[in-house]
């Protein structure tokens, strides 16, 4: 039975947001500090000041659902575990040849980042399989029971199992799982390729379940930890937490395959804005969301997510893409196509060693946080230099209830940039803006220009507690015509949590031309309905009564490196779904590559079975109550540029609007974030109540 209320946690690089939606459509939303020493405490707090606003219990709440950057940032801050990695002899060196890909051409004294595992503690053991998975040298299970004291006297706290084709056989590889559980302390977190990747591309697997193993631990930790800091305050309920693909998992299953939730935080912002844009009318759509700590961008065409499978995390820039890749870690697991960027209201400004005007990646985080939140932070920030423009309130932020200080932002900027630069202080302050635009814009690049998609035929979506601040100069700058701002805004990646749907996937190899008689789409079938009965069964059900069940196949043509994704019209293999596989290739090949061949012979690389369960029918959003207050229309003086100067700009709530357009500029001001109108804009409020930003057109292309 579905609860009456479900809740949402978010956990951001600065704040930690909370969204619950009731049965009739009311949306409350809290926003408090995030608490990087323990962030179960800093949900904990959210979860009550909601419980407060609705005067009902914890034990109120059936389902608590949640996104968090935890396996992201251990990633980013090499702060995972120490991790060993036991692989094929000969094969020890995989993590450091990766791909012949260089992401910055222009900068010929380039370093990869490091492997996430030492060569001291990458070791070989002797077996060797074929690629018809026959064994050609068995495992050496006493060398195996070697690596793991090799290992333990290391102090490892994770292990990566990988070996040369174990996705057609798995058997050696669960030996030697079997061995190191045996000889590694119980707590030691073991990620072994056949679970995790059973999949071709011998790098990839490798990189995947060794970020499973780096992650593992401190996810683990952080989840058992959350739970019982729940327990322990009156949270009897379900507790879930938003995958990479989208869609949302039990923890217990999450703490089994952590890497599944690299991307937790950015999914359930595009889940959400996916269901808004489709109700409102917005098929294709650029998403943006700037947080304290990261902008991040993903696309959605014809109401559809933009999933894949090949996916880069770290090396400055998170990110999907053909053309520009070999910068961080090879994550093949389904995620949200989600670019990101070290660039948020928390990014620090410096200038660097050439004079120029630079941006994050490092961020001020919570704690201290800007200079301006007077917590003893005294770099300047992109928030601080948002406040000196006159964006944000000069006062406090998120409606009155967190006090700033002006004048801390004013020295702090006059101390990174106008003391070394002849820039007078507004001049400073748009720089970092613009700046700040420049860097977000590789995001929105990533998921657009560099797959093939022209970002002038899309609507941008902005949130994130920073989104509306950055979101028009940035879509001019894309020409962009239009923005949209929904609802809850600067905590919609909470909001998008309560419309996800439960979900697990799996995935195995299957080498084979597209099939073409009926005995290949019988052995296709058969394929694949082992795979969907195995889901069932990890899911808990005999059956998939209740299911969504799609089924997706990775293609190529004959001769590629590199395959695409593409859903099966029917859950069941017939000539004319084949038929159609090969066309919906042929048209995603044209849009993401520019060409197709007509005649050119496809190929499986492997098959995807998905299994989902929607939360019963969620209602519209009809209302929202945040903390704070909702102020009368006031004015106050900012700055945009050269261009305009410093103006006296109103100063409003999205509820002042209505669907009479009004010119720029202007500041709409929530609880949750804050939006600005450049003066050439027109801005108004749609039927859903989504702040509508209308830039004047422009010319190119």
């Amino acid at each position: 039975m579905e609860p009456h209320y479900r809740i949402a946690a978010d956990i951001g690089g600065t704040f930690t947001d909370i969204a619950c939606l009731s049965a009739d459509g009311v949306l409350v939303t809290a926003k408090v500090p995030s608490t990087p020493h323990d962030y179960a405490l800093g949900i904990l707090t959210g979860v009550r000041q909601i419980a407060a606003q609705l005067q009902a219990p914890a034990s109120t709440f059936g389902q608590l659902l949640h996104a968090s950057t935890i396996a992201t940032n251990a990633i980013l801050e090499a702060k995972g575990a120490r991790t060993g990695l036991v692989t094929t002899e000969g094969f020890r060196d995989v993590l450091e040849l990766r791909r012949i890909r260089v992401p910055r051409l222009y900068e010929p004294l380039y370093q990869k980042p490091e492997p996430l595992v030492p060569r001291r503690l990458r070791l070989e053991v002797p077996e060797r399989l074929d690629a018809r998975g026959d064994v050609i040298q068995a495992l050496d299970e006493e060398n195996v029971r070697t690596v793991a004291k090799t290992l333990a006297k290391a102090g490892v706290e994770a292990v990566a199992v990988c070996f040369l084709h174990s996705y057609v056989n798995p058997g050696h590889e669960k030996q030697a799982e079997h061995i190191l559980r045996e000889e590694l302390p119980e707590d030691c977190f073991i990620s072994v390729s056949y679970d995790v990747l059973p999949e071709v591309r011998e790098y990839e697997r490798t990189s995947t379940t060794v970020v499973n193993a780096y992650v593992g631990p401190v996810v683990s930790r952080y989840l058992k930890g959350l739970v019982q800091t729940l327990q322990n305050a009156g949270f009897d309920g379900r507790l879930l937490m938003m995958q990479s693909s989208g869609g949302l998992l039990d923890v217990s299953q999450v703490i089994a395959r952590p890497a599944t939730v690299v991307e937790s935080g950015p999914a359930a912002g595009v889940v959400g804005a996916a269901r808004l844009g489709h109700v409102a009318g917005y098929s294709d759509i650029i998403t943006f969301d700037m947080g304290g700590t990261t902008a991040k961008a993903s696309l959605i065409q014809d109401s559809r997510l933009t999933a894949t499978d090949d996916y880069e995390v770290g090396g400055g820039i998170s990110m999907s893409s053909a053309l520009a890749k070999g910068g961080g870690y090879a994550l093949k697991l389904p995620i949200i196509d989600v670019s990101e960027v070290g660039a948020g209201g928390g990014s620090v400004v410096r200038i660097d060693a050439g004079g120029g005007l630079k941006i994050g990646p490092e961020s001020m985080g919570a704690m201290p946080g800007p200079a301006c939140y007077g917590h003893g932070g005294t770099q300047a920030t992109v928030t601080d230099a948002n406040l000196v423009l006159g964006y944000l309130n000069p006062h406090a932020l998120a409606s009155g209830t967190v006090p700033v200080n002006a004048q801390c932002a004013r020295d702090a900027l006059r101390a990174a940039v106008c003391d070394k630069t002849d820039m007078s202080l507004l001049e400073a302050a748009y720089g970092v803006h613009c700046v700040a635009n420049a860097t977000m814009m590789r995001a929105v690049k990533a998921v657009s220009t560099y797959r093939g998609r022209n970002p002038r035929d899309f609507t941008m979506l902005a949130f994130g507690g920073n989104g509306g601040m950055h979101a028009a100069l940035l879509a001019r700058e894309l020409n962009i015509g239009r923005v949209i701002v929904p609802p809850g805004a600067g905590v919609f990646s909470a909001v998008g949590l309560l419309f996800a749907d439960y979900e697990m996937g799996r995935t195995i190899a299957y080498a084979a031309p597209l099939p073409a008689g009926e005995e290949a789409r019988r052995a296709l079938e058969a394929a694949y309905h082992a795979l969907q009965s195995a889901l069932c069964s990890e899911m808990g059900e005999d059956d998939n009564a209740g299911l969504t069940i799609t089924r997706f196949a990775q293609l190529r043509y004959q001769g590629q490196g590199y395959e695409l994704s593409v859903p099966l019209s029917s859950a069941t293999v017939t000539a004319d779904v084949i038929k159609q596989a090969a066309q919906d290739f042929m048209a995603e090949h044209k849009r993401s590559y520019g060409y197709v061949h007509d005649n050119g012979h496809m190929e499986l690389v492997s098959i995807r079975v998905v299994a989902s369960r929607p939360p019963a029918r969620p209602p519209e959003i009809n209302k929202v109550i945040a903390g704070g207050h909702l102020a009368e229309e006031s004015t106050r003086m900012a700055y945009f540029g050269a261009q305009h100067g410093l103006l006296s700009t109103p100063v409003l709530h999205r509820y002042l609007l209505n669907d009479k357009p009004r010119q720029g500029p202007m500041i709409i001001e929530e609880y949750e974030g804050t939006t600005i109108v450049p003066p050439d804009c027109m801005v108004w409020r749609d039927a859903y109540n989504n702040v509508v930003i209308d830039l004047p057109e422009q010319g190119g292309a």
